[in-house]
């Protein structure tokens, strides 16, 4: 059964690490960070094997592993963040040069509007318009009812439009 397992988790990891590890890095915009969550999500998704019940897809069961990973690591950056600032530390979020290859050129202005947008509308932008998940599989991943799936994206994508323009990245038509 171990070998078993360690070569289906292979197969994963070539099949979605990398779709993996985008999503990761347009959630916590750090490239080192977002290769060593990838790597955690595929350490537990060996470790709880036996809880994956096929109802969904690896692909959607794995994304839930990764959201849970980050969403761990985030509260706990957001906790040194906030001991940094109160310590009077400048706080930088601008990507470092090697973070920037990573990210396609024409995604440049989206990555920089996500990363300005609250978590839970990123999140939902992220997997149901750049990843392609459908909103039962997103419903799952981020343990939401479809119903708040929805929603959020329908809140999401005009705060998106609204950053985008307000960056520069878009201009208004005025009709």
């Amino acid at each position: 059964m171990s070998e078993f397992r360690k070569e289906e988790i292979a197969n994963w990891y070539d099949e979605h690490s990398k779709s993996i590890l985008s999503f990761i890095l347009l959630m916590v915009r750090d490239y080192q960070e977002a290769e060593d969550l990838t790597h955690d999500t595929f350490v537990k998704a060996y470790q709880h094997y036996n809880s994956f019940k096929h109802s969904s897809s690896e692909k959607t069961w794995l994304f839930s592993i990764a959201h849970n990973v980050t969403v761990d690591y985030l509260r706990k950056r957001k906790t040194r963040n906030f001991i940094k600032e109160t310590l009077l530390l400048q706080k930088n979020n601008i990507p470092l040069p090697e973070d920037l290859i990573q990210i396609k050129e024409e995604s440049y202005e989206l990555y920089n509007a996500l990363g300005e947008l609250k978590e839970t509308y990123r999140k939902v932008i992220v997997l149901r318009k750049i990843k392609g998940f459908s909103i039962e599989e997103t419903a799952k991943i981020l343990n939401w009812s479809e119903s708040k799936v929805k929603s959020m994206l329908f809140r999401a994508m005009p705060a998106l439009k609204k950053q985008l323009i307000k960056e520069g990245y878009l201009y208004e038509k005025t009709c």
